[in-house]
């Protein structure tokens, strides 16, 4: 055997191969190259300088740990600030609740700002039915068919408003008031004795009585007459009114005209009710005067002012009385 013979001949690489690994790539073949499970950083390289980070943004802390990391301090100061927001806006709810309720639990006169001006109604005292006798029906009563009041006629008397002045004219004997003084209401002569001869004519029971005089100077007068049944005083009521004007003068007012503006929500079932106001120019007073007609009964109501009466405190008055009667 020759020399080149005994000489191994060098194994060459195939063709199309190299020597080395391309780069980017790891040679899975050679002992201590790098494993394709290993783990990846998670975090990005710094930024080079062709592509540079946005401004404030700062690279991740490269320990895992550091993603459990606690709240920032700006994250609890935001905290602390809500805390305190919420403690004031309780405060202040807190501190409305009570001035409603301090504004709720007190007269609406004693708010200042809200105190309502007085539309010049008179203050009345509470203002009760009559009882009744045992076993009588009230006049309104289906059983009681001549309408028939069974109460005290005296205690169907509106009484006299906070402040006023007793009339004591008018309380006659007992309560009980005589006809011709009820007469001298009417100016003249001839309309004394033919409203006189009327209620004698139609059998009247009782007159009651009650007047006052308030310290504004309105002066009111209240009368009650009562017939046997509702039949009669509705005949004599018919010759007192009508619906243009009383049917006899009363004395302050020569000329009188119904009352349109009074306001007939205010009247009560079962009473009947004709208003009258005194017709300009007035004399020395301004008379307003109302007949009412509730069953057996027929109620006159006058109010005279020097100068001029207020509407409101007779319409007032003629209300109660009205309700009292039905």
């Amino acid at each position: 055997m020759t020399e080149q013979q005994q000489t191994p001949a060098t194994a060459e690489p195939p063709v199309g191969t190299t020597d080395t690994a391309s780069p980017g790539t790891a040679d899975t073949t050679r002992p201590g190259t790098a494993d394709p499970t290993a783990a990846v950083t998670p975090h990005p390289e710094p930024a080079t300088e062709d592509t540079a980070a946005p401004k404030g943004w700062a690279a991740p802390p490269q320990d895992p740990t550091a993603l459990q990391a606690p709240a920032a301090p700006k994250d609890r100061r935001v905290l602390r600030a809500l805390s305190r927001w919420a403690a004031v806006v309780t405060v202040f709810a807190a501190l409305g609740a009570g001035t409603a309720y301090g504004i709720a639990s007190v007269e609406r006169t004693d708010v200042p700002g809200l105190a309502t001006e007085s539309d010049g109604r008179w203050a009345y005292p509470e203002i009760t039915m009559p009882p009744l006798p045992s076993g009588s029906p009230r006049p309104f009563d289906t059983k009681n068919w001549a309408q028939s009041h069974y109460a005290d006629l005296r205690a169907l008397l509106l009484p006299a408003p906070e402040g006023a002045t007793d009339d004591k004219a008018l309380h006659g004997a007992d309560g009980w008031l005589p006809t011709k003084d009820f007469l001298t209401v009417f100016e003249t002569e001839a309309d004394q004795e033919g409203v006189g001869q009327l209620l004698t004519d139609n059998g009247l029971r009782h007159t009651a009585a009650r007047g006052w005089t308030t310290p504004d100077g309105t002066h009111t007068r209240v009368y009650l007459l009562q017939f046997d049944t509702e039949s009669v005083s509705d005949r004599v009521y018919g010759e007192l009114t009508s619906y243009g004007a009383p049917l006899h003068v009363v004395d302050g007012a020569p000329q009188a005209m119904f009352d349109d503006t009074y306001p007939t929500a205010a009247d009560p079932a079962n009473v009947t009710r004709y208003s009258y106001d005194e017709a300009k120019p007035y004399g020395a007073e301004q008379m307003r005067q109302a007949y009412l007609h509730a069953g057996d009964v027929i109620a006159v109501v006058l109010q005279s002012r020097k100068g001029t009466a207020a509407a409101v405190p007779f319409q007032q008055t003629v209300t109660l009385q009205s309700q009292l009667l039905g």
